[in-house]
């Protein structure tokens, strides 16, 4: 009986979680159907769905340069981040030097100190050497951004896995550098993946870093090109519904693609860790 209750418990609670998220998803897509200008009352159907709202809205925002801009950041961001990330879990958990857990503590600090102060400060930093209104700026922010979260998962993982295979792979005669390429990440692929896509959805949705370090109309990303069109637009519901649901496709559609590598993942480092 206890089981039972506890079960539907369960059941009760993702149903709530679900609708949280659904709901306010189905009115954004319920909105975005109608005329440019229309009046939004509520989730209704609208009388004449149209896709007016999305053609105006692409073409008014420039959406097709952002979505370029924010691929461009995204795709750079997240195989470098996963580089260092690796390099540095695999240094933390398995190599043995000098301070080893105060470096490792001082990167953690990262995790608890708001990146917003450090944006101006970066900012200018960036704009001595001539990086500002460019892409590889917000790269570079980006990857410093997201290494102690990297360092971190990665070095849990690298733990997580027996002590056996690399010694074994160093009885052999493999190196470093084999021991990690070779051995190591093929079995934590999983949580490289799930890593990865972290990595895309961070990088795609960042807004704060991307407005202030590329102040270029041009080369500006889909979240900060949204952001001006909803100042733009404020008033226009359709519009904006419309817009805001063609600034998180791509994230929808990679989440959907990875989605079962994502969850074997988490799966797979809550069952190690």
């Amino acid at each position: 009986m206890t089981r039972r209750f506890e079960g539907l418990i369960g059941r009760a609670v993702m149903t709530a979680f679900s609708l949280a998220v659904i709901v306010p998803f189905a009115g954004i897509v319920l909105a975005a159907l109608h005329p440019p200008g229309a009046i939004v009352d509520g989730l209704g159907w609208p009388a004449h769905p149209s896709f007016d709202s999305f053609t105006r809205a692409w073409s008014d925002a420039g959406f097709g340069q952002l979505l370029r801009n924010s691929a461009v950041v995204a795709l750079g961001v997240v195989p470098l981040s996963l580089v260092c990330a690796a390099l540095a879990g695999y240094a933390f958990a398995l190599m043995e030097f000098r301070g080893r857990k105060i470096l490792f503590g001082f990167l953690l600090l990262g995790l608890a100190l708001p990146y917003e102060a450090a944006v101006v400060p970066l900012y200018y930093d960036l704009r001595v050497i001539g990086l500002t209104d460019t892409p590889l700026a917000l790269v570079l922010a980006l990857v410093g951004l997201f290494m102690p979260f990297g360092a971190f998962w990665m070095r849990e993982q690298f733990l997580a896995l027996p002590k056996e295979m690399s010694e074994a792979a160093a009885v052999d005669g493999a190196g470093t550098w084999a021991v990690l390429w070779k051995v190591l990440l093929p079995c934590c692929r999983p949580a490289l993946t799930t890593l990865g896509l972290l990595y895309f959805l961070w990088a795609w949705n960042q807004f704060l870093l991307a407005l202030i370090l590329i102040q270029d109309p041009r080369g500006r990303t889909a979240p900060a090109g949204l952001g001006f069109f909803v100042g733009a637009h404020n008033i226009d519901v359709p519009l904006l519904s419309a817009a805001t649901l063609i600034v998180i496709a791509p994230v929808v559609t990679v989440y959907l693609f990875f989605q079962r590598h994502f969850v074997a993942g988490m799966l797979s480092g809550a069952v190690k860790g």
